[in-house]
């Protein structure tokens, strides 16, 4: 199993800089790391950490974060992910992070979720030439993401196969779908394939695997079943010390 430490999340009590954080994930035996936005970060900072430790990076955010669920947004986003797609590649993260934004009031769902498809389909042939992978996120709105369009597993399954491009997949966040009340089995059946990365936090709480109530041994198990072998996204926040979150975290995804 390839673990992906998010470095927004972990060591932030150890370290405070970038570079020491994803440092630090190394030397916790950590596979890959991954962070959020990249414009606010120093990339040759970044790129001389990968290329010391040998880490990977996972992925990061498509910018501008803009609300797709408007079309009037989709130039402006458009323009962004091709600046994005050159910061992946020359980073060489496999995939990059997609947010619908925030829900408009007084338009149709219907209407929202087409404008979503419609810029995937737009941004697909780009990322398609630069072999980068495009994974939609839903939220959750039960407690961290009020507002947010996309708070379905399910319903972001059905915009990546409206898309139709394998350069369009879904990022499936175990903490957001559980605190949406989905059931993983019922999401991800005969879809898993779609899938192009997992991330992990418990329920309540956010925190590291094994401080809550989600059955870990279950889920493991079912994204194995849906035919997910890809890497596992570590995008938590500690009840305590990193490394002591890191061995309970490996404990309970492995049992």
């Amino acid at each position: 199993m390839k673990l992906s430490g998010c470095v927004e999340s972990l060591f932030l009590r150890e370290h405070g800089d970038m570079a020491g954080r994803m440092r630090a994930c190394a030397a916790a035996g950590l596979e890959a790391v991954e962070f959020w936005l990249w414009r606010d970060k120093d990339l040759g900072a970044i790129a001389r950490v990968l290329g010391e430790t040998g880490l990977a990076l996972s992925g990061f955010c498509a910018e501008p974060r803009l609300a797709i669920v408007d079309p009037a947004t989709h130039a402006e986003w458009l323009a962004g992910v091709r600046e994005t797609l050159s910061v992946a590649r020359h980073l060489g993260a496999p995939a990059l992070i997609v947010l619908s934004g925030d829900e408009i009031p007084g338009v149709a769902r219907a209407a929202q979720h087409a404008a979503v498809v419609a810029a995937l389909r737009a941004a697909a042939p780009m990322a398609e030439d630069a072999g980068v992978k495009l994974l939609l996120e839903p939220l959750n709105i039960a407690r961290d993401h009020v507002g947010y369009f996309l708070h379905s597993a399910a319903e972001g399954l059905d915009m990546v196969e409206e898309v139709g491009s394998p350069a369009v997949g879904l990022l499936y966040d175990i903490y957001h779908s559980a605190m949406m009340g989905e059931r993983q089995d019922a999401v991800l059946a005969g879809r898993g394939h779609l899938v192009g990365h997992v991330h992990v936090a418990d329920v309540n709480g956010r925190h590291e695997p094994g401080s809550g109530t989600i059955d870990w041994t279950a889920r493991m198990r079912g994204l194995q079943e849906a035919g997910y072998a890809g890497p596992i996204g570590l995008e938590f926040w500690p009840t305590g010390g990193t490394m002591d979150a890191l061995e309970r975290t490996r404990a309970v995804l492995v049992a």
